[in-house]
């Protein structure tokens, strides 16, 4: 996550400098009116060919993000019903034990020990148990941000297919863009037509 980090703050590095470097160019063409049908000029509208998405609203009204994020708390809570029922069956079997034990119920010693040795072991299997089922969530989960993550970027350059934009940037709670106007934000835009397309 931190590298992720690191390379979405060098890009956007990278697309400050080619900013500047086209308003530098522009100024440049402005200045000596070149002929050049390479020149760069700005949009009509005003509008420098860059937006931004806030991926943190992108996923919470994007209905498959909606659908993996509900799939993953149903296991959660299926995980924590099963490790929960037999961490309560287990103490029952331990107070029951600890009843006997003061009463002097078991018949010998060593059935006492035996006992115990196997109340230990099924505390033991409970924590692996849980362990193994923590694990597994935390796959689940990897498995579903990748499979939300290629959905998205798919779709990105399929929403960029007449290189409207030049540069899209993610922006997750302000992490990577520290100001940016509205008029350059196009979540909303890209959610509307990823939900569009996810119902279709």
């Amino acid at each position: 996550m931190k590298n992720l980090s690191l390379i979405l703050n060098f890009v956007l590095a990278v697309a400050v400098i080619v900013l500047f470097v086209m308003v530098i160019d522009i100024k440049k063409h402005s200045e000596v009116k070149s002929d050049s049908p390479k020149s760069l000029s700005i949009p009509k509208d005003g509008k420098l060919p860059i937006a931004y998405v806030n991926v943190d609203s992108l996923l919470l009204n994007y209905k498959f993000s909606k659908e993996l994020n509900e799939s993953l708390i149903k296991k959660q809570e299926s995980s924590r019903l099963t490790i929960n029922v037999q961490a309560q069956n287990l103490q029952k079997e331990m107070v029951e034990f600890q009843k006997k034990l003061q009463n002097n119920a078991f018949l010998s010693r060593e059935r006492a020990e035996q006992e115990q040795a196997r109340l230990q072991k099924k505390q033991q299997d409970l924590q692996l148990l849980d362990q193994k089922l923590s694990q597994q969530l935390m796959q689940e989960q990897q498995k579903m941000s990748i499979r939300l993550r290629d959905t998205i970027n798919k779709f990105m350059k399929e929403f960029n297919k007449g290189n409207k934009y030049q540069l899209i940037i993610s922006n997750t709670s302000n992490d990577n863009v520290l100001y940016a106007s509205k008029y350059y934000d196009i979540t909303d835009e890209v959610t509307k037509q990823l939900n569009t397309r996810y119902d279709k």
